[in-house]
Order: structure tokens, then sequence, then C-alpha cells
């Protein structure tokens, strides 16, 4: 069992940036790929970013590509999503996932234990 607890969500100016993060708990948190999805309001949750198990594989969603960056520190049992020049659209609330596979996914399917999410607003 994994537990995901994300933090860094509030409220930012448009063109600002943000750091979200995700600690796990577990000692295996290095066998799990990671993922970002988000979701606004009256909306399906999108995938956002995510990254293979040993950091040195990467994807993103062509609505982030270029702007945010998704990294983890697995002797913090951490994962990170910098966002940089953020937009009014990148408003919701961001969840943290972890997927039993070494090789991240873009599918919300893949993905085995969520956070309870954080909220990103974006303002104009």
């Amino acid at each position: 069992q994994v537990q995901l607890a994300e933090s860094g969500g509030g409220l930012v100016q448009a063109g600002g940036s943000r750091r979200l993060s995700c600690t796990a708990s577990g000692r295996t948190f290095s066998a799990y790929a990671m993922g970002w999805f988000r979701q606004a309001s009256g909306k399906e949750r999108e995938f956002a970013a995510a990254i293979s198990w040993n950091g040195r594989s990467t994807r993103y969603a062509d609505s982030v590509k270029g702007r945010f960056a998704i990294s983890r520190d697995n002797a913090k049992n951490t994962v990170y999503l910098q966002m940089n020049s953020l937009k009014p659209e990148d408003t919701a609330v961001y969840y943290c996932a972890a997927a039993r596979r070494r090789y991240s996914s873009d599918s919300d399917d893949e993905y085995d234990y969520w956070g309870q999410g954080t909220q990103v607003t974006v303002s104009e």
C-alpha cells in the first residue's frame, strides 16, 4: 500500500510559476512510475505528466509540454511538478498517482494509488 500526499497548490498569477510536490509513504517508491493528472471544475480528469521509476523517461500532455517539468527524488520518496508560464486554463485540482510498473503511462487506468489532490488556481 502506498499513500500519497500532494502539496504546493495555491493561487498564482498568469505567467507565474508553481512547484507541486508529492510525497509517498512506504519503502518501495523507486519501484513505481509516477504521474500527475489534473481535473478542472466540470471536466474529466486528464493526464499532465509522468515519469519512469528511475527518472530517465518522462512524458507530457501536449497542453503542458515545454512549460511543465516532472522530476523525482527517490531518496526523498518525492515527485515534483514544476509549472512555469501558467495560464488560467491550467486551473485545476492536481493529483499525484503511482503505478506498479517501471515505465510511465498517460492513462489513469494504469495507476494504482492516488493522492487527495491539491488545488492550483491561475488568475488572469
